[in-house]
């Protein structure tokens, strides 16, 4: 395509929302308006299907709940007076608490005021909250922010190094929905006990953010935790960043959460409009269709062009996979789809692998962010006439060109400056994308199987290293892998008997080996001690 016919095609597909300052370009997807014709009919079905689900339609089936997290920024859409009101008293209920730890109303035991936060989450309870408070935070916030998000020992302890001198200034925010997810369960158990090794009571320092009446919350009651915020069963963790999962931490850093809520509003006003180029989330969804022919056969790139949206590509990660990631479509039919999202950031990334975008596999579509403010304040010249932000946005030009011209599509995204309200709509406009596409290609975006299948299937490990060490300290000879799978009755379990022995004798945990460590068969185990 000419250059002529390329501008015009740009200015055909060009959105703009002029309220957020926000641009979405598609024209670098090569579809024709043939293929547009072609799926008008399942787009109309997927704004009945969104207008359904935000009417408090079930739309997890599976879990029989409803879908509402677009009521966390319009409450007046939530299908019950009781739901709504849920949602403005939480909101309330986090502006008044950040307002009081601000101002020291509300201080731990020791110490005039807090200063730092641990947050204990996992998944759409960490991921969320570490891509706001990078995107948002200021460089020096009333409150600090740590996160614990995974189960690794060493993390763990790295995170409570950064706060081993202001341990007793220190709030812990517990984020689990039903207080059983191992991962932050062993996080509040280690974080607990560090806390009562320093004599300060936990409960004094703790925050719960849970569903009401949960395990979590039972336990927060009955210790007099400092304060317990609820999740609701209507908002999955991977759309929960604008409840008090995300709200609660980015309140408690300064950042304006009601600006960011504000964002999303607007951006759900522009993605329910029933109308595929004047809605961005259609569009995107659009992009998407064309690039992986419907069946995710190619990999979502994500690059945003500022450093402080570089956690943006591990949060769409979670949000686009998980959700659009499934077996089977809403028909039963074994369908495997799902769009891989990976990225970091630009211009970094151009020297780390867009010499494979540009010309190796094309098995991807390119997501750019642009931003266009540089900074806050006049930028110095590098070059004359030419500052650091102007090189920026040439790489990110150069980028985009470089890929037409070797048939690799992409997107352009938009935003004035990473603010609250930005921020906010571009989750909100994603979320809306996601849902549209699932529908697009039949699937149930808001359940995980996957995810459960994993959680079975560790606790299943757990389980066998208990019968395995019960069994070793019961014998008094070291046995051999192929003995202890017959005596815990789990011959077809010897590989994870092998790498459950092999962790413990790693990490000194009482298990003493015979043999090549490398050449399983040799070996032999028993309790030492």
């Amino acid at each position: 395509m000419d250059a002529t016919a390329l501008w015009q095609r740009y200015q055909k597909w060009l959105y703009f929302h002029e309220g957020l300052g926000f641009f979405l370009d598609v024209s670098r997807m090569r579809f024709d308006d043939a293929f547009v014709e072609k799926l008008q009919p399942k787009f109309e079905k997927a704004f009945a299907d969104m207008a359904e689900l935000e009417k408090g339609a079930i739309a997890n089936p599976d879990e029989n709940r409803m879908v509402g997290h677009y009521w966390l920024r319009n409450p007046d859409l939530a299908p019950t007076p009781e739901l709504t009101q849920e949602i403005v008293s939480t909101i309330e209920q986090i502006d008044v608490f950040a307002e009081k730890v601000h101002t020291g109303a509300i201080h731990p035991p020791k110490a005039p005021r807090f200063t730092d936060i641990i947050s204990i989450g996992i998944g759409g309870s960490a991921l969320g909250p570490q891509f706001v408070a990078e995107a948002l935070a200021s460089d020096f916030p009333p409150l600090a922010i740590h996160f614990i998000d995974n189960s690794d020992p060493t993390g763990i302890d790295r995170v409570l190094t950064q706060v081993r001198n202001r341990l007793t200034s220190t709030l812990v925010l517990v984020i689990s929905k039903s207080g059983g997810t191992p991962e932050p369960r062993n996080g509040m158990a280690e974080v607990k006990k560090v806390y009562a090794g320093h004599n300060l009571d936990f409960a004094n320092y703790a925050i719960a953010i849970t569903m009401p009446g949960s395990k979590l919350d039972e336990q927060a009651k009955s210790e007099g935790w400092l304060a317990r915020f609820p999740m609701f069963d209507w908002v999955g963790g991977r759309t929960s960043e604008l409840s008090a999962v995300g709200l609660l931490p980015g309140a408690l850093q300064g950042i304006d959460i009601r600006a960011m809520l504000e964002g999303a509003k607007e951006m759900d006003d522009a993605t329910r409009i029933q109308d595929l180029k004047n809605n961005p989330a259609a569009l995107l969804a659009l992009s998407w269709y064309y690039a992986g022919n419907g069946k995710g056969e190619k990999d979502m790139v994500v690059l945003p062009y500022k450093d402080s949206l570089f956690l943006f590509s591990r949060y769409l990660q979670q949000l686009v996979m998980e959700s659009l990631g499934k077996e089977k479509d809403l028909n039963g039919n074994i369908v495997h789809q799902g769009i891989a999202v990976y990225g970091n950031k630009g211009s970094t990334d151009q020297h780390a692998y867009v010499q494979q975008l540009r010309e190796g596999v094309p098995n991807f579509f390119a997501t750019l962010i642009e931003v266009l403010e540089d900074r806050q304040n006049p930028s110095p010249e590098i070059e004359p006439g030419i500052t650091s932000g102007d090189y920026l946005s040439g790489f990110l030009q150069g980028t985009r060109e470089a890929l037409y011209e070797k048939h690799r599509d992409s997107v352009t995204v938009t935003i004035p400056q990473v603010n609250s309200r930005t921020v906010g709509a571009l989750i909100a406009l994603y979320e809306r994308a996601v849902g549209l596409y699932a529908s697009l290609i039949n699937i149930n975006a808001y359940h995980q199987p996957g995810v459960e299948a994993g959680k079975k299937a560790a606790a299943e490990i757990l389980e066998l290293q208990k019968k395995v060490v019960a069994v070793l300290q019961e014998e008094k000879t070291p046995l051999t892998l192929e003995q202890i799978s017959q005596k815990v009755s789990a011959t077809d379990k010897i590989e994870s008997i092998y790498m459950i022995l092999r962790h413990l004798h790693a990490n000194s945990r009482g298990v003493v080996l015979e043999g090549n460590i490398g050449q399983p068969n040799s070996l032999k185990f028993c309790i030492g001690g």
